[in-house]
């Protein structure tokens, strides 16, 4: 078992080309089945600062290839859901 403490520790990266996405800011799980459906990931776009815009990208639980010990390795295939703002999922 893991935790969430040590889940946002660890590094997302792409495996096609090396990425650094960052760390996850937060988990989508399922209600009924207690499964975890997707990564949500913090994420800043332009220059890092004050007035950096921001969003969250969600990556399903499928697109994970493995977790090791430093970092979680996804496969970004098909495009990541990006989320601007304040945006909330439900």
């Amino acid at each position: 078992m893991i935790k969430l403490s040590e889940l946002q520790m660890k590094e997302i990266i792409v495996i096609e080309n090396g990425t650094r996405l960052g760390h996850i800011s937060d988990l989508e799980i399922d209600e009924v089945n207690g499964r975890i459906l997707a990564l949500i990931i913090q994420i800043k776009e332009g220059k890092n600062g004050m007035f950096a815009k921001s969003g969250e990208m969600i990556i399903g639980w499928h697109q994970i290839a493995t977790i090791g010990e430093d970092v979680i390795l996804v496969q970004l295939k098909e495009n990541p859901l990006l989320l601007s703002g304040n945006t909330n999922l439900n």
